[in-house]
């Protein structure tokens, strides 16, 4: 099993944070790790993304043309990564933030308010661990246990408040399934 994962959104949103995240949960279930993190000047507020692969085996490759799967933050990410999400794959889009439907009938599209649903959890900044959810609940990649195992032992310790706040959010997104089946 091979997966490449495109996270994508605006600087702050927590976007470089989920690739590591998922990193970390890789590496500490045995599987070989890429990531690869591109951000704007601006960090904060600018665009950023990463490409993280997940596999089985040893990566030829961390650079991705077609990934399985995109988590889209924003309008700016669906409109960068939408098309290039391989048939077959996972596009997960928040809702909150994208206006627009997901134009391409070929692949999962699982769109839910993440902005919403970490508000109604408590914790505005969350929204990333809510997509994430979502992806894990809808790709064969990683399971909720493992992630939340990396959380506990990579979160650093002036977050250390979030922990239970990540989880939840977590486990919630995991409740968004595809809408739409390739």
């Amino acid at each position: 099993m091979q997966q490449e994962v495109i996270i994508a959104g605006f600087g702050g949103q927590g976007v470089l944070f989920t690739g590591q995240l998922i990193s970390y949960a890789a590496m500490d279930a045995g599987k070989a790790v890429t990531w690869i993190p591109s951000y704007g000047p601006e960090m904060r507020g600018g665009t950023a993304n990463c490409t993280v692969v997940v596999s089985d085996e040893e990566i030829g490759s961390p650079f991705v043309k077609n990934p399985t799967a995109v988590i889209a933050m924003n309008l700016p990410s669906l409109e960068k990564f939408e098309d290039l999400v391989e048939t077959g794959g996972v596009l997960v889009v928040n809702s909150s933030m994208v206006n627009r439907s997901v134009t391409r009938k070929d692949i999962k599209v699982v769109s839910l308010p993440a902005n919403e649903i970490s508000e109604t959890l408590g914790s505005k900044r969350s929204a990333n661990m809510v997509m994430l959810g979502a992806l894990l609940a809808n790709l064969e990649l990683l399971s909720l246990d493992d992630v939340e195992a990396a959380l506990e032992g990579h979160l650093p310790e002036r977050h250390q408040q979030y922990l239970e706040a990540n989880k939840a959010a977590l486990r919630k997104g995991a409740e968004y399934r595809a809408a739409v089946a390739a």
